[in-house]
């Protein structure tokens, strides 16, 4: 499928290793493709999220997220009233079609709060669905791997986790969204918070 261009709105869904559906993102700005690169950066701002067992609600606050598509993770940025907060899931490379972004999820997670302190998380939930759905060795090493140059990433400030990261593709996002007047999604957006009483 053709990449989405600067401006244009994609869903993200993850996904679980046996194939169900984890987690529906609706509306995500992309705020920049680099495609020689095979990165996607957008930002989802009080975005609609469906859980797998169809339970909805709206992000809290703005957060630009980072995918790329050879790398076994991906990055969240969200931008809080202390400071920038990091959630990164250990996850298959993206792939795009024309319903979603879509990856798998792997269970692990690994938290940067604002203040610097980092930890990984759900490693009780990777130890159970390796189990469950018998992940390969390859899975597994490949897994460990990606945790290890994640960490480094964090530790060197490297992409998504460089000091101005989060500033510079908010302020994109600011630039690109339209006028909330004209807001293709506003009327569906605004009957949907209702609905979920935000």
């Amino acid at each position: 499928m053709e990449m989405p261009r600067e401006g244009d709105y994609i869903a993200i869904q993850s996904y679980k290793h046996n194939g169900t559906l984890h987690r529906n993102w609706r509306d995500t700005m992309v705020v920049k493709v680099k495609t020689e690169q095979n990165i996607i950066i957008g930002v989802n701002d009080r975005t609609l999220i469906t859980e797998e067992d169809g339970r909805k609600w709206i992000s809290r606050e703005p957060a630009i997220v980072y995918f790329h598509r050879k790398l076994w993770f991906n990055v969240i940025a969200m931008l809080r009233p202390d400071g920038v907060a990091y959630y990164a899931n250990l996850a298959s490379p993206f792939i795009l079609d024309r319903e979603a972004l879509k990856y798998i999820d792997y269970d692990l997670d690994i938290k940067v709060f604002p203040d610097g302190e980092t930890r990984l998380l759900d490693a009780d939930e990777y130890a159970m669905n390796k189990k469950r759905w018998h992940y390969s060795e390859e899975i597994d090493s490949i897994l460990r791997s990606a945790s290890f140059e994640l960490l480094d990433w964090i530790d060197q400030k490297k992409g998504p986790f460089a000091k101005k990261f989060a500033q510079i593709w908010y302020e994109r996002y600011n630039q690109l969204r339209p006028d909330l007047d004209r807001s293709f999604f506003k009327g569906r957006e605004n009957e949907e918070r209702k609905i979920l009483g935000t």
